[in-house]
This record gives structure tokens, sequence and C-alpha cells, in this order.
């Protein structure tokens, strides 16, 4: 099973608006184990989230930024594209730009993972957050799998 959440947050320092993110998004009492780019044939999308018991290791895929800058616009997003019968490929872009830039950017990475893999591609979900910097900003992008 796979969960697609995005977040942006504000704290004091840019680390407390990272784990406000995740917080926000689900994820923030979970130990992140960052994976690389591939979800596994047959996993199933839990749009409600999981429930996931404090502590474990989830395996995720994400981008991140964050900013002390103030009125610094930044984004993260995340997209699966799927293939026809086999597995999907994840990719996620973050830093200084908009939600349409982020989300633009991870579609064009999807399209070319598939088209030098060799797959068709069949459908492709994508999700963005964008968050305008008051003092320590923080947005994040992530599929978590389960």
């Amino acid at each position: 099973h796979f969960i697609i959440v995005t977040a942006g947050a504000e704290g004091d320092h840019t680390l407390t608006a990272f784990d406000k993110c995740l917080l926000k998004a689900g994820i923030g009492n979970v130990n992140l184990v960052r994976i690389s780019s591939i979800l596994p044939p047959g996993c199933l999308e839990e749009e409600k989230g999981i429930d996931f018991p404090p502590g474990a290791f989830v395996p995720t895929a994400y981008g991140a930024a964050n900013s002390e800058k103030k009125g610094e616009l930044i984004a993260a997003a995340v997209g699966i594209g799927f293939s026809e019968d086999s597995f999907g490929v994840i990719m996620e872009h973050a830093g200084c730009c908009s939600a349409e830039t982020a989300r633009s950017k991870v579609e064009k990475m999807i399209t070319e993972a598939f088209a030098y893999r060799g797959l068709a591609l069949k459908d492709m979900k994508v999700k963005a957050v964008e968050h305008r910097v008051e003092k320590a900003g923080s947005v994040v992008a992530a599929v978590a799998l389960w």
C-alpha cells in the first residue's frame, strides 16, 4: 500500500518547520527511510492515509525544501507514473519555485523515465504544494510505502 502526501508549514527553525510538515502530511511520527524511485507492482493507494505505528521505519520517496528567506516561494511535488501491468516510477522535485513549476518538472521526469525504460505510461498521479516563507518555512511531497 502507498500514500501520496504533501504539506507546507512554518516554524521558528527550518527543522521544526520540516517536522511540522511531516506531521501535517501524516508521516511525522515515523522514521522515514529514503528510497529511490520504484513503486513495487501491485501497490494500492490508501487515499484516507495509513495508520503507521509510532516509530515505524517507513520506506519513503520524497522531495523537501526549506528556507529562512522571508517572502521566498518554495514548493515540492511528487508523482507516480503507472505502467499497465508492471511496476511504477516515482519522481519528486523541490526548491524555490511555484507548485505548478514543481508539478510540471515531475510530470516531465516521469514521462522521460518511462521512455528510457521502454515502458508504456498508462497513468500518472502528481501532487504539489507551495509555501510563502514568513520566518522559517518548509515543504514536503512524499510517497510512503507500507
